[in-house]
Parts: C-alpha cells; structure tokens; sequence
C-alpha cells in the first residue's frame, strides 16, 4: 500500500502482471477493427446461404440470414449512438 502521494505517483495505475502489455504503453480497443470485422462477418454469414446444399430443409438459412440481420441492425444501431454521443 501507498505511503505518501510521491510512491503512488511512481506507480504504474495497471499492474503488469494483469496485463503486460500496460507496461509498454499500449493498453485499449480497435474500435474501427471491431466494426469492419462485424460488417465483414455479416458478408460472410449471407454468403453461407448460398453454400448450404441441403434442398430439403431452409432452417439453416433461415438462421444465417436471421443472424446476419440481427447484427447488421447492431452495427447500424451502434454508429448511431457513436455518432450522437457528445448530445447526451
């Protein structure tokens, strides 16, 4: 524990030992990464639709575009409240 104010100055806010990489300075997200992966995994979900070779049955369609839809609507949500985050 912290004596004085100059050793809790000294300390890093991150132990190094949760996360090493708080020690070389790098610590946070990939926010347009997150984003572009999403967008990429909505591509990738609807072109399942058109591998799927099972002619007697669309339950597997059916979730993949329901899945697809789902997220799309999250990202498209998700950009909105970035976008008007500083008026609330």
């Amino acid at each position: 524990m912290a004596r004085n104010s100059r050793e809790l100055a000294r300390r890093p806010a991150v132990d190094p030992q949760d996360e090493p990489s708080a020690e070389w300075g790098w610590h946070g997200g990939f926010p347009r990464g997150m984003i572009a992966a999403g967008w990429v995994t909505v591509v990738i979900l609807l072109l399942m639709n058109f591998t799927n070779n099972n002619l007697t049955n669309n339950t597997a369609n059916v979730w993949l575009t329901g899945l697809a839809i789902v997220m799309a609507i999250g990202l498209v949500m998700h950009s909105i409240r970035r976008r008007t985050a500083w008026r609330r």
